[in-house]
């Protein structure tokens, strides 16, 4: 294996147990019963912490899904090619 091979299969590794994490981060879109229990609870400044999180969450696991698949497509043109 090249020290190029090597890089590429860390980053690799490294991306796809972040995206992992960061997506089990996120909130399931339904809250069952204990959101109506709990739905009392949220204010308008917990709604809005709750919704900047959540779209900070939404957007890099976006832009790192994305930069996970260039990775992997670029790996594997570069492992077949050379």
């Amino acid at each position: 294996m090249s020290a190029l091979e090597i890089i590429l299969a860390v980053l690799l590794i490294l991306s796809s147990v972040i995206l992992t994490v960061v997506i089990l981060m996120q909130e399931s879109r339904q809250a069952g019963l204990s959101g109506a229990i709990a739905g009392g609870a949220d204010t308008f400044f917990g709604k809005n912490k709750g919704r900047t999180m959540e779209a900070k969450l939404s957007r890099f696991t976006k832009y790192f899904g994305i930069f996970f698949f260039v990775l992997a497509l670029g790996a594997t043109l570069l492992l077949l090619f050379f």
